[in-house]
């Protein structure tokens, strides 16, 4: 399976612009713990999360949102995606083609991957020592 499979395609974005407050009703409105950032070109610039409004130390969602911003491509395998999400404390990766953003992987769409009963290995090797 790769992110093309799971991911979900009609990605809630929230404006650099935005209030915090604006934030805030576009995630709970939504019901999602996370947005990606996107500039008024349409291309992401951050993510803004649930911890970022709560920790609320600016007035626009420029001020407060994660900038170190990390995506992957279609053909990203999930296991790949697990792994790198489980490294790397990230919630939400979004998913690019040729520099768009066509999709976003949570970890709400690896567990619904698990729970189809395909196969994904989602622990890296063990290795006897």
């Amino acid at each position: 399976m790769i992110a093309k499979d799971i991911m979900t395609r009609d990605v809630v974005t929230v404006s650099a612009a935005a209030t915090v407050r604006e934030a805030a009703q576009i995630l709970t409105q939504q019901q999602l713990s996370g947005a990606p950032v996107v500039d008024r070109q349409g291309q992401i610039v951050g993510v803004v999360s649930e911890a970022d409004i709560v920790a609320n130390k600016g007035s626009q969602v420029k001020d407060i949102m994660s900038k170190n911003v990390c995506t992957i491509e279609e053909e990203t395998t999930v296991e790949e995606i697990a792994a790198f999400m489980m490294t790397n404390k990230i919630k939400r990766l979004p998913v690019m083609r040729e520099g768009k953003l066509v999709g976003i992987v949570s970890r709400a769409d690896i567990v619904g991957a698990i729970a189809t009963g395909k196969p994904i290995a989602v622990y890296g090797p063990v290795y006897d020592l």
